[in-house]
């Protein structure tokens, strides 16, 4: 049988009759997708397997433990042949094509009537394969296929709107490379009706977007909020319950400094359904992209997240605790002073990262005591994380007067001895 005689369909067997003849491992295979499928299956062969068992003893399907026979083709809408006896399976596939009744040959598949596709589901599409009767690689096609509609690399959106209200997605976009989004942000930013999208964030991923696709700025900078949170809650809820599907792309993550529980919990207090994507946050990852991890072992063992608008009193002022502050540029003198006042030293390495993985990155280190003025020198400005602590020492941008001889990954941690 050549491809060309293959007409693609799918069969709606809700409550439908159909017969697997066979009890292996083939055959239960296929009884678990019938089932799947919604029909009423009936097994027939004297042995079957442990799970074919447990299905007929819990009322699933029926197994007929004997030979088979022609009259178990009455009333059959679809057959399945797996009995690994190529003249059996030959006998089932010629009465069920005297009783122009489909059936699947598995000893044969160039005289089989039907075949059966590699199957795969993501969200509410079934992808269904078949490669000129070549199994293996239908199903390695099948999962190439899948993976792309995973990732969003292929188009998953709704043309056809369902009758259900819509549904709103707080998606962490990362720092603003479009390779950190994750798979889950991916595939729901490429069902979207309408984006929701910060200043910040993977921006490229917008122009991937299909034209009539709404996108909607609401982003802020520092000082300017030109749509108020009140009013970008409202957008969320509104566009939802016209029937879209809303993704609210924000950068970083967006319950770390992103306001995302507000949007949430307005959400669902009117009646929306909301998913929340963690993201790669930029507290953690725009420090990396400088080399400087948060924690170190015989550096730091722990680390603080704050805004550079906020009160700084309560954070540990020791440089063994990294301090990362967000949003933190205008105020940065302010907050220096502020740390220097709680007792942290003078010296105490600072890490301005501007841009993270973006190709204008850019990466200014000093001390607590100096880099405010080196941050208006070199004109440091949002979006920009700011790391303080001795964790900065081991950035490949450090200077070397900077690197410290008494911590490792391999040795035991063992008290720093400082330099002058």
């Amino acid at each position: 049988m050549a491809i060309q005689d293959i007409y693609p369909t799918a069969l709606r067997l809700l409550g439908r009759p159909v017969l697997v003849v066979g009890g292996g491992p083939v055959a239960e295979r296929r009884a678990k997708g019938l089932l799947d499928a919604g029909a009423k299956v009936t097994v027939v062969a004297p042995i079957a397997t442990e799970t074919l068992q447990s299905l007929d003893a819990s009322g699933l399907l029926s197994w007929e433990a004997r030979e088979y026979r022609t009259s178990d083709l009455d009333g059959v809408w679809f057959v399945q042949t797996a009995t690994g006896t190529s003249a059996v399976d030959t006998q089932v596939a010629a009465d069920a094509e005297a009783q122009r009744i489909w059936c699947v040959n598995a000893s044969d598949h160039e005289a089989s009537a039907a075949w059966t596709p590699a199957v795969a589901v993501v969200d509410d599409v079934k992808i269904a394969i078949n490669a000129g009767g070549d199994p293996r690689r239908a199903m390695a096609l099948r999962n190439a296929v899948a993976t792309a509609l995973e990732t969003g690399d292929l188009p998953l959106r709704r043309h056809r709107k369902p009758g259900a209200g819509g549904s709103v997605a707080l998606v962490g976009g990362g720092p603003g490379d479009s390779g950190l989004i994750t798979v889950r942000g991916r595939r729901l930013l490429g069902q979207a009706d309408v984006v929701v999208a910060d200043r910040l964030g993977p921006r490229e991923l917008l122009k991937e977007l299909a034209p009539d696709v709404r996108v909607i700025e609401v982003g802020k900078t520092p000082g300017h909020h030109p749509v108020p949170q009140l009013e970008i809650n409202r957008i969320l809820v509104d566009e939802a319950l016209k029937g879209n599907r809303v993704v609210r792309l924000k950068g970083g993550d967006p319950y770390v400094l992103g306001r995302g529980g507000e949007e949430a919990e307005f959400c669902r207090q009117n009646g929306v359904e909301v998913e929340v994507v963690s993201g790669v946050t930029s507290a953690i990852s725009v420090p990396a992209a400088a080399g400087i991890p948060v924690t170190h072992r015989g550096l730091a063992k722990g680390f603080s997240v704050v805004t550079g608008h906020e009160e700084l009193s309560e954070v540990p002022a020791r440089p063994d605790h990294t301090v990362v502050l967000l949003m933190g540029v205008a105020q940065l003198r302010d907050s220096a002073a502020a740390l220097a006042g709680s007792g942290l030293p003078l010296d105490t390495p600072v890490g301005i990262v501007e841009n993270g993985y973006l190709p204008d990155q850019r990466v200014t280190i000093g001390t607590l005591g100096s880099i405010a003025d080196q941050a208006e020198a070199v004109g440091v400005a949002n979006p920009a994380v700011i790391v303080i602590g001795d964790v900065v020492r081991v950035s490949p941008f450090a200077p070397q007067h900077f690197k410290t001889a008494d911590y490792s990954t391999i040795t035991p941690n063992r008290p720093r001895v400082r330099s002058n």
